[in-house]
């Protein structure tokens, strides 16, 4: 699995930590890094929280590069 360069990137955006991050969608902050590092694959509704609060679409953070 490759690294999720694009959550970092819309945290940032939002000055949000990946604890921050994690606890508004439930997760721990460990998971929240293997899923940024590419060693865990969220399951479809995490990705649509996630993807809720950073107030981008599956698209944006979780779609295939060309």
């Amino acid at each position: 699995m490759a690294r999720n360069i694009k959550i970092k990137i819309a945290r940032a955006e939002l000055d949000m930590t990946q604890k921050a991050l994690a606890e508004a969608v439930g997760i721990s902050r460990q998971t929240m890094n293997a899923i940024e590092q590419g060693e865990y694959n969220p399951t479809i509704k995490l990705c649509r929280a996630i993807c809720k609060i950073l107030g981008k679409t599956l698209d944006e953070l979780f779609g295939e590069e060309n």
